[in-house]
């Protein structure tokens, strides 16, 4: 029997403002996920973040009746037990390891469970290093790497980050789903 191929009716919605994500979901999509961005204003919610982030598809799906990739992400120490925050929660730890999370959640509309995935990169709290133009990356040298995410080539940041991670798994899940997008709804 030959597995059934969904149709979706339109391109993915992801939901950002953020135009440096934007730029690096782009790079590691290609064209293997159409989508088209758009910025809403949905709630700063707390927990963890395999839960914000399907909170955040749940509403985001609502208010664009259609399909969305939304995205959470957080840098966590491991001396404070996972909590997320900035670099001098640690001045006072010896340990300054950390990992980079980042869990998408994909739905494909309102009445559609979201999915999520998950990528994480283990890495290292350092005093701050190279163009302080995103988030925390000045501050984060992924493990086995002597360069903060922020001194790395964008290529390679793009090949070991935890947004890469978990976009794999997003491109694999699309893939294996079979989705096909309706690019033009006109015939």
């Amino acid at each position: 029997m030959a597995a059934t191929r969904a149709v979706v009716a339109r391109p993915v919605t992801f939901v950002t403002g953020n135009a440096k994500k934007l730029e690096e979901v782009k790079a590691i999509l290609g064209q293997s996920v159409p989508f088209q961005s758009l910025k809403l204003d949905l709630p700063e919610l707390q927990g963890e973040p395999e839960d914000i982030s399907k909170e955040k598809a749940r509403l985001a799906a609502l208010q664009v009746n259609g399909p969305v990739l939304v995205e959470d992400t957080c840098l966590c120490f491991n001396a404070l037990k996972g909590l997320p925050g900035l670099n001098n929660l640690l001045m006072a730890y010896e340990d300054k390891s950390a990992y980079a999370l980042c869990a998408f959640a994909f739905s494909l509309g309102p009445d559609s469970e979201p999915i999520t995935f998950l990528g994480k990169t283990p890495g290292k709290i350092v005093p701050p290093r190279g163009p302080n133009d995103f988030g925390w990356d000045p501050i984060f040298q992924p493990d086995g790497y002597e360069q903060t995410y922020a001194e790395m080539p964008k290529e390679e940041k793009n090949k070991i980050s935890h947004r890469s991670k978990a976009l794999a798994m997003v491109k694999s899940h699309f893939a294996e789903a079979g989705y096909t997008f309706q690019t033009d709804t006109s015939s």
